[in-house]
């Protein structure tokens, strides 16, 4: 029996699409606090705003999207969102101060949130439902390209060339992302009876409750990753590893890489909690070994680690999201999950910052092994339990009507 297809020129544009939009906002991460630093004057709480806002409007936006998905429909707001990204990195050539940036960053925000919500909706419905977990893995795989090659791109053209040069680089990947979107040709569904969408809205109707016990998981992880982001290149200039530093996401991207054919057909064929449990504890091996790396070789293996380990649950975690939701609310359990999410990496960013002024970074990376752990608690408390509840009542139910 033939499998369906997966690798189609939608599932292709998308994933591209998904690429060129990561690209843009890891090439503008790591360089605008350092730009807003030297260029802009600016203090380094104000540098900080510069993700802080960003982000913000992104977890706004994102829930907003998932209603008007289920209003409009998918390809229209995924245009309007690419078209608004775009648009935004124009922008970047004209303000002075800081304040004219931050209301940059919040339109480029806005354009953000929508945008990932909508093809992250959009790929679920191009993959068929029985590839799902290796669709969505190797989707998530041009995220995680993204975040590899952003930060050496954007540091590369801002050292060798300047911001003119990084803002027309970044303007050019946005357009790349606008250019493969509407490639994307999308299948018409039935739509839900507009009069009971506009009737049904409320601050509950914004959010998927299906999607929202694993998109707890998914921020409470984050919250780890955070701390890789932000400070594993600190830490590894600490450790005498500077050198090596770079290496770090490369390695880390390149075991998914390697890992993703396998990973996602277990998903598929297996379930979700046959790759999760060794995921997380993966995830806080990889850690624990971070914390005591005193060379290349354990730094390495412990960015193998973690990229198999939390580099797969990611993908896992979205495709339970969206299979637990109904077709029609994919898009705004797309968009509750990837809030949670961010939020996640948000006070992370936060919280890890503050624990790190007190503390050095092996002990926090030794501590946060730990707390993935935790993790693993949370995971069967909040999905499988809760999975296997469901499961039981569903049995029941069957059985009383079969007798009836």
């Amino acid at each position: 029996m033939n499998k369906p297809k997966l690798w189609t020129k939608d599932f292709i544009s998308v994933s591209l699409s998904n690429f060129f939009l990561f690209l843009t906002f890891y090439i503008l991460l790591v360089t605008l606090p350092s730009y807003a630093l030297d260029e802009l004057h600016s203090s380094a709480s104000q540098a900080g705003l510069m993700t802080t806002v960003f982000l913000l409007s992104a977890i706004i936006s994102r829930p907003l999207a998932g209603q008007w998905m289920e209003r409009a429909g998918n390809k229209k707001v995924l245009l309007t969102a690419l078209i608004i990204f775009a648009a935004a990195s124009l922008f970047y050539f004209f303000p002075k101060s800081i304040t004219g940036f931050l209301v940059v960053r919040l339109l480029h925000g806005i354009g953000f949130g929508m945008a990932t919500t909508a093809v992250g909706t959009i790929v679920a419905d191009l993959i068929p439902a029985s590839r799902r977990g290796e669709g969505m893995g190797y989707f998530v795989m041009s995220t995680n390209m993204a975040m590899v090659m952003g930060p050496f791109v954007g540091l590369l053209a801002i050292q060798q060339w300047g911001a003119k040069v990084l803002f027309i680089l970044s303007v050019i990947v946005a357009v790349g992302s606008l250019i493969t979107g509407l490639s994307v040709k999308l299948t018409k569904t039935e739509q839900p009876n507009q009069i009971e969408v506009l009737s049904s809205f409320s601050f509950r109707s914004l959010f998927e409750a299906s999607a929202v016990p694993i998109a707890v998981v998914g921020g409470f992880l984050a919250i780890v990753y955070s701390a890789l982001l932000s400070f594993v290149s600190i830490y590894a200039n600490e450790i005498h590893l500077a050198s090596v530093s770079s290496l770090f996401f490369v390695v880390y991207a390149i075991v998914l890489l390697l890992s993703r054919p396998f990973t996602g057909k277990w998903l598929d064929q297996f379930g979700p909690n046959v790759i999760s449990y060794p995921c997380l504890v993966l995830f806080a091996i990889g850690m624990f070994i971070l914390s005591q790396s005193g060379g290349a070789v354990t730094f390495l293996l412990s960015a193998g680690l973690i990229g198999l380990g939390w580099g797969t649950l990611f993908p896992t975690f979205q495709t339970i999201a969206i299979q637990n939701a109904e077709p029609r609310k994919r898009g705004l359990a797309t968009a509750t999950f990837l809030s949670i999410y961010d939020t996640g990496i948000a006070l992370g960013s936060f919280l890890v910052g503050v624990i790190a002024a007190k503390m050095e970074y092996s002990s926090l990376y030794f501590y946060c092994s730990f707390y993935v752990l935790i993790g693993v608690v949370l995971f069967y408390f909040l999905h499988t339990k809760k999975k296997n509840t469901s499961a039981k009542l569903e049995t029941q139910q069957s059985s009383k009507v079969q007798e009836i």
